[in-house]
């Protein structure tokens, strides 16, 4: 470990030529690679997470429109974090420094979310990054400690990518029927059917994305799976497991380093779900939830 970094300490984790780096502020993944081949887009030691890279979205991701939501019938206002638009932004451990316990392959990150303006819950939170051959498996688990049942859901933000490829050049696909409509302020304001090129694959240099989707196709053994293709056939692929039935497709021109930069985000909720109910899961009192995604090279 090591923590001159304004993202704290940083946990190296190793298998074989399989290699990761943590941050212990937000959690999150910042770098994946299978020898010198980067899955994960980098970013400078020295500088606070860009675009939420690789945090850790709990107890909501995305969007809370004015911060403002019903709690079963009682008005709930959460400190606004996205002045840009006015709205509650990914949850509240996107800056905590998380707890951690590691070995050579695997780490565990543990956090509280703990009573605070606009979510009066105590929701115990932890996330396990365990390396794999071909990449790594990510489990969170998420555990009410109120007295009353809690109101979760959970996302996560990994830029992904082919290192040693030109970004424009890679091919996207994403498995997904059905894609959020939004307004100036980035809230959902309808659905509408997914783009079909979209499902075949499209140069990632031809198409501008920040959308939710929905409605994602599984494979047989029930995962979903976004993929990105290297001219040559590599591929790297984000799957997400049971639960994760929503997915953010984020490109920018404005990650560091990078012409180019792709965010994959396995949801469980899209945006504003705390006032649309979709995807929030009630814990009740004692419950853990489970849930599993990970990146693979193939």
């Amino acid at each position: 470990m090591n923590s001159a970094s304004p993202t704290g300490t940083q946990v190296q984790l190793r298998l074989g030529d399989v290699s990761a780096q943590i941050a212990q502020v937000g959690a999150s993944l910042r770098a994946l690679r299978i020898g010198d081949v980067e899955l994960v887009s980098p970013y400078p030691l020295d500088i606070p997470t860009p675009s939420c890279s690789g945090v850790v979205l709990a107890p909501w991701p995305n969007r809370v429109r004015d911060g403002l939501w019903d709690d079963d019938g009682t008005a709930r206002q959460l400190a606004i974090t996205e002045p840009k638009f006015g709205n509650a932004s990914h949850g509240l451990l996107r800056f905590t420094a998380y707890e951690i316990e590691q070995t050579d392959a695997a780490a565990t990150l543990r956090a509280t979310i703990v009573p605070q303006t606009g979510y009066p819950y105590l929701v115990d939170t932890t996330v396990t990054y365990a390396l794999s051959s071909d990449g790594v498996e990510v489990t969170h688990t998420l555990t009410n400690r109120s007295s009353e049942s809690a109101p979760v859901a959970l996302g996560t933000h990994p830029f992904v990518t082919i290192g040693d490829v030109d970004p424009h050049d890679l091919v996207l696909r994403i498995p997904a029927q059905t894609a959020f409509e939004t307004d100036e302020r980035m809230l959902p304001t309808g659905t509408r059917s997914a783009d079909a090129a979209l499902r075949d694959g499209v140069r990632l240099g031809d198409v501008s994305l920040d959308t939710g989707f929905t409605d994602l196709a599984r494979d047989e053994d029930g995962r979903v799976r976004t993929s990105l293709t290297a001219p040559d056939g590599r591929r790297v692929t984000l799957w997400q497991g049971e639960g994760f039935d929503f997915l953010q497709v984020f490109t920018s021109t404005n990650y560091p380093g990078q012409a180019l930069a792709v965010a994959i985000e396995p949801m469980t909720a899209p945006a504003d779900a705390l006032n649309s109910g979709l995807g929030i899961r009630r814990l009740a009192p004692g419950e853990t939830w489970t849930l599993t995604w990970g990146i693979q090279l193939s």
